[in-house]
């Protein structure tokens, strides 16, 4: 089956959206399917590059250094029919809702074929009515699944039409290669890791881990990844004179993850916003117990007191009063991310969230031919 996977953004940009579609294609590919990928990238012109032998087509939708306004959204319109008359999906997946999926909706009648769309986080404020851009791609795809019974839930009360053509594929991860080692409690090693933006809560965790010191002086936070508050932050550690206790590491491949995670003592996730928490799950699996806001999809993988602690939004006086109460229970942290390791291989299962995709693209493509079939008989003995 062709599968035509339209994505805001894809490899090699670093974060969760991007990691799970870079591991799901080529798992998929293996079971048959035959991949081209749509994505938006701020270039001069439409590059293509190939990712494990899946063609990726990087398009200027919005912005270009040589061109503006009407005459580049034409010149990118006939960009993508082309692309849909040349590789005629059977499916398309609309990995992650964004403007450029205008460019999809505005080429449907290039090649009809049936239309998945896949939630990553809550909508917040996004308009839904009929006239707006998202309220039209809902009204309009075959099947919508979202990442987290959270997200599906806020996603259904939003738009009840959709609750007979929607369901859950809960995110899932591949067990690392590297086996947990054991938690570091001397000097105790936090860890947060994700982009630098504000939805992330990283200035949270400073302000928390600067009470953390104060019981555990040697302590000390390391914050992996980048983003516009790099800045912002590095301020804020100087002003909380958190000194060399705080390091910054920028961006870590999505392979040495794991890696980073093994060294820590606990994961921090203070996140203000979150359709999942990827990162809460790879810390689970290399048992590691985690501390993170009470907030979107984090409970469905933190449950609370047994793989890892959940603390009211915004609020970085109980972030830091979670932290301090598991690294003076080191027989709790363990327990606990030990607990979240069996739990997440049981519940967040890789190859059950492959399976889970190959179902439902079948489903949608033989649906699709069903109804396109003049010989099938509607009314069947």
């Amino acid at each position: 089956m062709r599968v035509l996977f339209w994505s805001e953004t894809f490899w090699p940009r670093v974060g969760g959206v991007e990691n799970l579609a870079a591991r799901l294609l080529p798992a998929l590919q293996e079971r048959g399917y035959e991949f081209a990928v749509v994505t938006w990238e701020d270039l001069p012109s439409p590059e293509q590059s190939v990712y494990r032998g899946i063609p990726v087509y990087r398009l200027p939708f919005f912005l270009s250094r040589q061109e503006r306004g009407f005459n580049l959204i034409m010149k990118q319109r006939c960009h993508v029919t082309e692309i849909k008359r040349q590789f005629a999906p059977e499916l398309v997946h609309i990995n992650s809702y964004g403007r450029s999926v205008l460019f999809h909706l505005n080429t449907v009648a290039t090649h009809p074929a049936p239309a998945l769309m896949t939630l990553h986080q809550p909508l917040g404020n996004e308009p839904v009515a009929s006239d707006s851009l998202l309220g039209h791609l809902f009204r309009t795809v075959d099947w919508v699944n979202t990442c987290s019974d959270s997200v599906l839930s806020q996603a259904r009360e939003l738009l009840p039409e959709i609750v007979s053509r929607s369901c859950v594929i809960r995110n899932a991860l591949e067990p690392s290669r590297y086996k947990p080692q054991p938690l570091p409690f001397d000097p105790p090693q936090l860890l947060c890791i994700g982009r630098l933006v504000p939805e992330k809560g990283f200035d949270t965790a400073l302000t928390a881990f600067a009470a953390v010191t104060k019981h555990f002086p040697k302590a000390r936070l390391a914050m992996v990844g980048d983003g516009p508050q790099r800045q912002n932050l590095i301020e804020q550690e100087m002003k909380l004179g958190l000194g060399s206790s705080v390091q910054f590491y920028g961006t870590v491949a999505p392979e040495k993850i794991a890696e980073r995670i093994n060294e820590a003592t606990l994961v921090l996730v203070p996140s203000r916003l979150e359709g999942f928490g990827l990162v809460a799950l790879e810390a689970a699996l290399m048992a590691r117990p985690v501390v993170a806001m009470n907030v979107g999809g984090l409970p469905e993988i933190v449950r609370h007191h047994h793989t890892g602690l959940l603390v009211e939004p915004e609020n970085s006086l109980a972030l830091a009063e979670a932290v301090i109460c598991l690294l003076r229970k080191p027989d709790t942290a363990l327990q606990m991310g030990q607990a979240a390791r069996l739990r997440a291989q049981e519940v967040f299962n890789w190859q059950t969230h492959v399976n889970a995709y190959d179902d439902l693209y079948q489903k949608l493509a033989t649906e699709r031919r069903n109804r396109n079939d003049p010989t099938r008989n509607p009314f069947p003995v």
